[in-house]
């Protein structure tokens, strides 16, 4: 992933704009925790590429797949779930084979 992804650089209404939905849903979303932007010092709600694409996602788990919001959530808990597993497990392998090159 790009290091830039994680820059807060849009604000909601470019972010709303941006992937098709209202303000008021990017504002629910961050209600209910299904997302957190970051905030200007201002508390200004600063939306990144990768909260873009998080968005994206939401939205195609909604309006494709008929997921609701509970659903969705459970999904992107799980899906960051996986992938801190198979972060770990890749750690793990890596031990285990440095190991046994010492062992070696």
């Amino acid at each position: 992933m790009n290091p830039n992804d994680e820059d807060p650089c849009y604000v909601i209404s470019v972010a709303a704009r941006m992937v098709g939905v209202q303000t008021h849903t990017l504002r629910y979303y961050e209600k209910i925790g299904i997302m957190e932007p970051s905030r200007s010092k201002g508390n200004i709600r600063l939306y990144s590429d990768r909260d873009i694409a998080h968005i994206k996602r939401v939205k195609t788990l909604m309006d494709d797949l008929g997921v609701n919001l509970a659903g969705v959530e459970v999904i992107m808990h799980m899906t960051q779930h996986l992938i801190e597993l198979q972060r770990r497990m890749a750690e793990l392998e890596s031990e285990i084979e440095e190991f046994r090159r010492r062992e070696h």
